[in-house]
């Protein structure tokens, strides 16, 4: 397997985890909540801090699909701002990164 078919199914992994993490996070939204005040206040606070996990997942997965069209259409590890190649080092430990250390600076 090349290295960069095993980026693609590192992504792809990610991109999976991601959209299940979302739907589970909008399933508990969904679901009714107490009718006790107390834990009303506590699933406040927890909606709260799910809301954040929540939008943070969708950040990392618009960046997960792009690296993966990316792959594609062979444009991949190419800075989106310099279009310099992205360091090795850098796509190993961040697939969908999208800039070189440079311009991420």
């Amino acid at each position: 397997m090349t290295a960069q078919a095993t980026l693609l199914s590192q992504l792809e992994n990610k991109q999976r985890e991601l959209l299940s993490r979302i739907q589970a996070i909008e399933t508990d939204f969904k679901n009714g909540r107490a009718a006790d005040f107390a834990e009303q206040a506590t699933e406040t606070e927890n909606d709260q801090v799910l809301d954040e996990i929540h939008h943070q997942a969708k950040e990392e997965l618009i960046l997960v699909n792009a690296a993966i069209a990316q792959i594609n259409h062979g444009h991949y590890g190419q800075c989106s701002q310099c279009a310099a190649p992205i360091e090795a080092a850098r796509l190993t430990a961040l697939p969908y990164v999208q800039t070189c250390i440079h311009c991420a600076q």
